[in-house]
C-alpha cells in the first residue's frame, strides 16, 4: 500500500499545491526569513498532498482493491508528468 500512497501523492503534489496562495500571501506578511518560508510552504503542500494520497489509495483499495489503487497512482503520476511536460512546452501558457 505504500507505493500506492507515494505515486499518488507524486501525481498530486502539483495539482494540490497551486491553491496554497493564501499560506504563501499570509506567511510573505510574516516575520519569517525566506528559507523557513519556502520550506513551510514545501512542507505543507507535501502533507496535503500525501493525506489526499491517503485517502485516495484507501477508497480505491476498499472499491476496487489494492492492485488497481496502485496501477491508477502510477497512470496518475505519469499523466501529471506528460501534462507538465506539454504545459512547458507550451510557448502562450
Amino acid at each position: 500500500m505504500l507505493p500506492a500512497i507515494a505515486l499518488w501523492a507524486l501525481a498530486l503534489y502539483l495539482p494540490l499545491s497551486a491553491p496554497l496562495a493564501r499560506l504563501e500571501d499570509s506567511l510573505a506578511a510574516g516575520s519569517l526569513p525566506p528559507a523557513l518560508q519556502q520550506l513551510a510552504l514545501v512542507l505543507s503542500s507535501l502533507l496535503l498532498a500525501l493525506a489526499v494520497a491517503v485517502v485516495a489509495v484507501l477508497l480505491l483499495s476498499w472499491c476496487l482493491g489494492p492492485g488497481w489503487a496502485g496501477s491508477l497512482g502510477l497512470m496518475a503520476a505519469l499523466g501529471g508528468l506528460a501534462f507538465a511536460l506539454a504545459g512547458s512546452r507550451d510557448p502562450e501558457a
